[in-house]
């Protein structure tokens, strides 16, 4: 029988390709992942999460070895490969790491089951704490960049887009919400499991798991079907604050063309204050000090729709060109403005071009580096980059470059490069100074005449 080793770094790692150089530890080789199966068990009251991960996927080389991110706060019990144990596995440095009873060939079939348990906990980053988190009566997952290894083995970059299907058992008194539609509902004496299908290619760090006491409604007036999840106490604050949201999704389908998930859109409000509202694929997560009824956060109410299209339908290649996430949804609340009667684009960009003016001019919004991809700087300086674009095209070729945009990467991974090479179609002038300028150089250039 094999049996769990715990590995030492100098007996199992060996130099890799780096998936992406921004998050050089995240990432595996080797192998497409397909579909994940997660059929998971949590405790709220001890914060204890187990289960069974099952992973398809499909070899891309000959492999002997398979690596999965899983990190240090879980403990794997049993691993199967094709339905067999494999040779050996273990575990150090957040992967998962197993040797294989016999080397499988490129083109391969590769069905992974991982049985697993712990305390998930959230990783400490460059940007904070990210992942599976506790929450006072709950837990939350924020999984950008890389938190989606703090509850389950998966291969966490970008590029690695799969379907999902989250079975999750938890204490009746809670709701839990996860990605995609609802299936499945079983209460049994005093707990409940929720299976979530998630169809559309998703990468690792949008799919999360959201577990509260919570009520939900479905939100009128809306073609695309809108779902609020939230702490009843909230209901009357969320109905003043969220009130436009229908309205937003009208706009936003468009401007950037049809909302690309098929099971609709959750807005999700935790009992919790949150710094900053989460995005994942389908679901927007606020804390109750967004929802306070006196409607101030109604532009990261637009943002975090907006990144539906920008961020999590198409999706960066690398991390190093997130301005084509945050610049785009910075800008969407721009647009909203403009539309709902609050300041026009052109004032908003004057205004964040005068503040970004007296900040340290040594960012470039195409490759910002790792420790800076988050800075307010790549959002609003992408915002700009954007507004001097629809200045050179004009309104109609504007928007229809991001419709076909939304539409060309649906699902799929985009560079910087694709989207400057698109819009180069829909102008005779050659759009490379306005690329130079605010995508490739640091010095904050003027602003124009937008």
């Amino acid at each position: 029988m094999s049996k769990p080793v715990k590995s030492s770094a100098t007996a199992t790692d060996s130099v890799a390709p780096v998936a992406d150089p921004y998050l050089p530890g995240s990432g595996n080789t080797g192998y497409r992942v397909s579909r994940y199966e997660l059929d998971l068990e949590y405790k709220v009251s001890s914060n204890r999460l187990s289960g069974t991960a099952t992973i398809t996927a499909v070899t891309l080389a000959a492999l002997g070895e398979v690596t999965l991110d899983l990190a240090d706060a879980l403990s794997v019990a049993k691993v199967w490969v094709n339905g067999r144990q494999p040779a050996r596995f273990g575990t150090s440095a957040a992967k998962l790491r197993i040797t294989l009873a016999a080397e499988l060939p490129a083109g391969a079939a590769l069905v992974i089951a991982v049985r697993y348990s712990g305390s998930p906990r959230p990783s400490e980053t460059l940007w904070g704490e990210v992942g599976f988190e506790e929450l006072s009566d709950g837990a939350l997952v924020s999984g950008q960049p890389n938190g989606a290894p703090t509850w389950f083995p998966c291969d966490d970059r970008p590029t690695a887009k799969a379907s999902y299907r989250v079975q999750i058992s938890t204490d009746s008194s809670y709701r839990a919400v996860a990605n995609g539609a609802l299936v499945s509902r079983r209460a049994r004496s005093a707990r409940t499991s929720w299976t979530y299908e998630q169809p559309e290619p998703t990468p690792p760090y949008l799919v999360t798991l959201q577990i509260g006491r919570y009520v939900t409604r479905r939100l009128p007036d809306s073609d695309v079907p809108i779902h609020a999840v939230l702490p009843a106490r909230l209901t009357r604050q969320f109905d003043r604050d969220f009130a436009r949201q229908s309205q937003m999704m009208e706009l936003f389908v468009r401007l950037f063309g049809p909302y690309p998930l098929a099971a609709g859109y959750t807005v999700l409000v935790t009992d919790d204050e949150l710094e900053i509202p989460l995005e994942a694929q389908g679901v927007s997560v606020f804390g109750a000090n967004h929802c306070d009824g006196r409607r101030r956060s109604e532009r990261l109410i637009a943002h975090e729709l907006a990144h539906q299209w920008f961020g999590n339908s198409v999706t960066v290649r690398r991390w190093r060109d997130i301005w084509l996430h945050e610049g785009f949804a910075c800008y969407a609340e721009w647009l909203w403005s403009e539309h709902s009667g609050g300041r026009s684009a052109g004032e908003w960009a004057q205004h964040y071009h005068q503040k970004l003016a007296v900040l340290p001019q040594d960012l470039l919004l195409a490759d910002p580096g790792p420790a800076d991809m988050f800075d307010d700087r790549v959002y609003k300086r992408g915002a700009l980059t954007l507004h001097l674009l629809r200045g050179k095209l004009g309104d109609e070729d504007f928007f229809a470059l991001l419709r076909e945009w939304t539409t060309r990467y649906r699902h799929g991974n985009a560079a910087t490069e694709d989207f400057t090479g698109l819009a180069a179609g829909y102008t005779t002038v050659s759009l490379q100074p306005l690329w130079q300028a605010w995508l490739y150089s640091a010095e904050l250039p003027a602003l124009g005449d937008r």
